[in-house]
């Protein structure tokens, strides 16, 4: 996962046994198969679709998904299946290529699909055709790649940093080639995942399965009762069931730490703030039929101290990796100086040189044309974006994490000071710096995995950039399906979109100053703020025992801004990974983080199958 959201994504997507060390590196292979043309293909095919998952949960909730096991396990199994019937066998470093490629496109949610781009068109009301999106989230993404190649020397065979889902990927397809049963059991239990999230999608949809409502109530008083109001019902609040198993699957995968601290967040969030903001005055009411739910009305007061709490701990925890920071710029100045020898199997000098100058030209550019935005300011925003990618690789190498969020919010407050009011460099300079940070954290995980494995690093970068195209094409055309009207349709109880959320509130903030925000929120967002900042100290400075005790700031400000059935099913999704584990550690392992990875999936692209067909419907008709 990218840290986009609660600016939160804040892992990848775990292997069943990661490995405490790091090996030592085997030279590069040079006679099994690698960069075939059904390596590419299959790697392509498989980011386009996944891209499509990512912009659907990341529209959702704000998450984003590593996908690298994902698609490692599903071409496995469908060269398994072809080599039955006559196809050559399907090698490791020709799966390593797919995954590479497929991570790469499943990531270009991260170049602004789920955060900026729709925060600019309902603050503008600007909305891109797929040609500039396209055109956009590409350039985004082709400038992370760079700066990774730049890196990868570095941060790699110098500095060894870890890059634990590198690690993890490594570790995963070793095991998948050296026992192809343990592997076909693990696309099996992918793909029943799969079957169920999509099944379950299609009945919820076109059976019209309501959410179950909770039964409960407390009485309104004040602003509230004036307005003719006498009771709060518990489904008003947000707190009913939802049968969607996709948050569910979510919980398994972000943990019970994350799950609990959501489901404490939500309870103060929607069970005490927003009936005293309604009280009070600070909130409106919602629809007044039986069983409606209040978040589109609350959610304009609630989002200032969530979104706060989720700003300030992104930050502070950032601020903690100062270390990194420092080492990521000592270690550029390094490279840049050092004579060490190029291997034959690295990206050529001249051609890495020739693709920075060109990836410079066309973010500008981009900025330019797209944005309208001075060109002194888009060719700052590029630079800057280099030496953030640099610190945000850097950061994830050592922690896992990347930092996409920070990395945005430094950008836009940086621009927000030098260009006041003005929404459109604010919110795009931003996706440059945090969509490049995640695409050059990205490549290097998946170079990591190379590395482990014997890949040739000249041909993962081609891979990297064949992914990204394909996760341009078909993401921005998926993401145009799901959202024709972002200003209707977004933040809104069926799409909460809390990384948008974020992204517009910090554009708000620069265009409209703090006396256009509602009634008590600058008092909310700053205990909000302050919370954030206490929670992530603790997080930082305690011990790993009790470290636990303490609630995720990230996921408690995220609650804040997403219905509160949301947090009720990641928080049982976690509480079922968790009971698993005890149940039958060995079975949960194996297949609790694979079955979850394929709901997530199922239900994502039966959703977006959905929108065709209601397209499709809607053109007939």
């Amino acid at each position: 996962m990218s840290d986009e959201s609660p600016e939160a994504a804040e892992s990848s997507e775990p292997a069943p046994e990661e490995a405490e060390a790091t090996p030592a590196y085997p030279p590069v292979n040079t006679t099994d198969p690698q960069l075939t043309f059904r390596a590419i293909a299959t790697g392509m095919f498989f980011g386009g679709l996944l891209s499509l998952c990512n912009i659907y949960s990341g529209l959702k909730i704000g998450w984003g998904f590593n996908m690298s096991i994902t698609a490692m396990l599903l071409s496995f199994g469908l060269y398994k299946s072809l080599e039955k019937v006559g196809a050559r066998p399907y090698g490791m470093l020709e799966n390593n290529i797919n995954q590479t490629a497929a991570s790469a496109g499943a990531n270009i949610s991260s170049a602004g699909l789920v955060a900026p781009i729709p925060a600019l068109t309902i603050l503008t009301g600007e909305q891109l055709g797929w040609g500039v999106l396209a055109a956009w989230t590409l350039a985004v993404s082709l400038v992370g790649i760079v700066v990774g190649i730049g890196l990868r020397r570095q941060m790699l065979i110098v500095d060894e940093l870890a890059f634990p889902a590198g690690i993890a990927s490594a570790e995963t397809i070793k095991q998948m080639y050296a026992r192809g049963s343990e592997a076909m059991a693990r696309v099996k239990a992918l793909l029943a995942g799969a079957l169920f999230g999509g099944g379950a999608k299609a009945l919820i949809h076109f059976a019209k399965i309501k959410k179950l409502l909770l039964p409960g109530s407390m009485n309104a008083s004040g602003a509230a009762a004036g307005a003719g109001i006498t009771k709060y019902t518990l489904p008003n609040l947000g707190f009913v069931l939802d049968w969607s198993p996709l948050m569910v699957a979510v919980g398994a995968l972000i943990g019970i730490r994350a799950g609990w601290s959501m489901l404490l967040g939500a309870i103060v969030a929607w069970g005490y703030l927003a009936p005293m903001a309604l009280d009070a005055g600070w909130a409106e009411p919602g629809a007044a039929e039986a069983g409606a739910v209040w978040f589109g009305s609350l959610n304009k007061w609630m989002l200032w101290p969530g979104v706060s709490m989720m700003v300030t701990a992104a930050l502070t925890s950032f601020a903690f990796s100062w270390k990194s920071v420092v080492a990521a710029i000592r270690g550029t100045r390094k490279a840049a100086t050092s004579d060490a020898g190029e291997s034959q199997h690295d990206v050529p000098r001249q051609i890495f040189l020739g693709a920075l100058v060109a990836v410079l030209i066309l973010a500008t550019l981009g900025q330019v044309f797209f944005f309208e935005i001075g060109i002194g300011l888009a060719i700052s925003a590029v630079l800057l974006t280099f030496v953030l990618a640099i610190v945000a690789g850097r950061v994830s190498g050592e922690t896992g994490i990347t930092p996409v969020g920070p990395m945005g919010k430094v950008t836009q407050l940086i621009f927000g000071v030098v260009s006041p009011g003005n929404v459109s460099s604010n919110l795009m300079a931003a996706n440059v710096t945090g969509g490049a940070a995640s695409q050059t954290a990205d490549m290097l995980h998946d170079m990591k995995t190379g590395l482990l494995i014997g890949a040739s690093p000249k041909f993962q970068a081609v891979a990297q950039t064949f992914g990204v195209v394909a996760g341009a094409t078909i993401g921005s055309w998926g993401y145009l399906l799901l959202i024709p009207d972002p200003q209707g349709m977004l933040l809104t109880e069926e799409w909460a979109a809390p990384a948008v959320l974020a992204w517009k509130t910090v554009a708000e903030l620069f265009r409209d100053g703090i006396e256009a925000m509602p009634e008590m929120a600058p008092m909310a967002m700053a205990v909000g703020g302050g919370l954030g900042v206490v929670l992530a100290v603790l997080e930082k400075v305690l011990s790993k025992e009790k470290r636990k005790f303490v609630p995720s700031p990230s996921a408690m400000g995220l609650a804040l801004v997403i219905p509160a059935y949301y947090a009720i099913s990641m928080f049982l999704g976690g509480l079922i990974s968790v009971v698993a584990e005890r149940v039958n550690s060995k079975w949960a392992k194996r297949f609790v983080i694979v079955i979850a990875a394929g709901i997530i999936a199922g239900e994502s692209l039966v959703g977006v199958g959905i929108a065709i067909y209601q397209t499709l419907t809607g053109i007939a008709g």
